[in-house]
């Protein structure tokens, strides 16, 4: 009690009580904070898109210590206005144009609120029941969206689970497909497992696969090319696999890509998981970024085939409204999982867990705990409804169709790879530039246009951010802001024809 009035000696702003959740000084503070959010959304177009300070910027502003007295929430909005603010790259703004979206939305945003607000922590049933209940309701409506086949759902056999993102879902059905695999061929046999993907297949599944014991020389990272729009050949696929089972090694895991990160690239799943089967592997389809789109019947072709498959992820938080983190995770046999993921200490025993009648997602996952993340889901899904869901993701696609348009009107400009989705890789070619030794053109035609992406950048305006395929480098633009309109695309396109005219004449 001594060092309590001691605090609230010095003053603490909270009276002679200090409670931490005050429901009315979280009302308070919480009007607040929404106001500052909506004033930020407001605001957000005033802001340099990429964030301008230099590496270490906050430590020269902040104190070196916590303060040893409370602080009024006033001084610390304030303190995130003039010093946290200029050091936000703002991925919700209008002008983003880089990696992938990160589209948010009220709905996910309440969602979030709620979530954080309840604080549960639903690692089994018991932990709180309408959580794991929720999050089964609610992947079975989204897999129903996306017409994956019975098999996927909990209304079938299989199942869905909310990981955090598509690294932990691969991690999750790696280590699934590993253990399944072992116990066939034997423990003792793990360094003889190859995991194969493309070579535009994301980072995740090698740093997975090393996680999960597999030997990094048994990763196989089959190139593609460009004339294939980069997609995975099945017949390069079989090649590699005939080559590995040949020299006395076991085939185990593939992951297929629907919209990868350079270019957005799609794997032919139908010859794929043909292939796959014949050597028993497991098949995961990554779709991060593009699955949202194949809730839209006229993309839903992108992931025919994916009835041949043992997994399928996509990340809600990229293009779905749904706020970081929410990836969203199938599985046709989620007992494969639960036999890999399992654990069941003495503490954590309980009725509903023995009946063997609820779900206890802790076993579908690597972590034990786990956040609310369905709450947020229901919302965008409740709230917005598929036919409007549906609309946003075709308005992002269509302001994508017209980028394309004005590039490929320049005739300095081309594009690189096939638009699918709401992503256009371009170029300045080669044939625009200057040069006069043909055999040095790709090379300073790669120096030109990440000099035109550094000077782009630099300015504020927009944020967009590049590739580097088959020696081919790339500016991606990749469009999936909430708040993003037609306008913004027309000054975006402005903003790089003023960038090359600029540099043409310097040159």
């Amino acid at each position: 009690m001594g060092s309590l009035a001691s605090f609230n000696e010095l003053g603490n702003g909270y009276g002679d009580h200090v409670n931490p959740l005050d429901p009315e000084e979280f009302r308070r503070q919480g009007h607040m904070i929404i106001d500052f959010l909506a004033d930020y959304y407001q605001n957000i177009e005033k802001y340099p898109v990429l964030s301008q300070v230099e590496p270490g910027y906050l430590a020269k502003r902040l104190p070196t210590t916590a303060p040893y007295v409370a602080e009024p929430v006033e001084a610390i909005l304030q303190d995130v206005q003039q010093h946290i603010i200029p050091g936000i790259t703002h991925w919700q703004s209008p002008n983003y144009f880089a990696y992938f979206p990160s589209s948010g939305s009220v709905a996910g945003f309440l969602g979030e609120m709620l979530s954080t607000g309840f604080n549960v922590v639903g690692f089994n049933w018991i932990s709180s029941p309408a959580a794991t209940e929720l999050e089964s309701i609610v992947m079975d409506w989204l897999g129903q969206m996306l017409d994956l086949p019975r098999a996927f759902l909990f209304s079938g056999n299989g199942g869905g689970v909310l990981q955090g993102t598509t690294c932990e879902a691969i991690l999750c059905t790696v280590t699934a497909a590993r253990d399944r695999m072992l116990l066939k061929v034997g423990r003792d046999n793990i360094g003889k497992l190859v995991v194969y993907a493309s070579d535009q297949t994301h980072s995740a599944l090698a740093k997975a696969a090393k996680i999960a014991g597999i030997d990094p020389k048994n990763f196989r990272a089959i190139k593609t090319k460009r004339s294939a729009a980069f997609g995975l050949s099945p017949e390069s696929l079989r090649h590699a696999i005939s080559t590995d089972v040949k020299a006395g090694l076991i085939p185990l895991y593939l992951c297929a890509t629907i919209g990868t990160t350079s270019t957005t690239a799609v794997d032919p799943l139908i010859p794929l998981c043909d292939v796959a089967k014949e050597y028993g592997m497991w098949v995961h389809v990554d779709a991060a970024y593009a699955g949202s789109a194949c809730i839209c019947p006229e993309f839903r072709h992108f992931i025919d085939g994916v009835e041949g498959a043992d997994s399928f992820s996509l990340n809600a938080h990229k293009w779905f409204f749904t706020t970081l983190d929410c990836c969203c995770m199938w599985v046709k046999d989620p007992s494969s999982l639960i036999k890999s993921l399992s654990t069941n200490p003495e503490y954590l025993r309980n009725t509903a867990t023995d009946s063997k009648q609820v779900v206890d997602y802790k076993d579908w996952q690597i972590t034990l705990s786990r956040r609310f993340r369905a709450m947020k889901l229901w919302l965008v899904l409740r709230s917005y409804g598929v036919a409007n869901l549906r609309n946003f993701l075709r308005s992002h696609v269509k302001m994508a169709k017209h980028f394309e348009e004005l590039v490929t009107n320049d005739s300095r400009f081309e594009i690189v790879v096939p638009r699918y989705f709401a992503m256009v890789c371009f170029r300045v070619s080669p044939s625009a530039l200057p040069f006069h030794d043909d055999n040095d053109n790709e090379t300073r035609a790669n120096e030109f246009n990440r000099k035109l992406l550094e000077t782009i950048n630099a300015a504020g305006r927009i944020y967009a951010t590049h590739a580097q395929v088959d020696g081919i480098y790339m500016i991606r633009f990749a469009i999936g802001a909430s708040l993003t309109e037609d306008k913004h695309v027309t000054m975006a396109w402005k903003v790089v024809q003023e960038a090359v005219d600029a540099m043409l004449n310097n040159l």
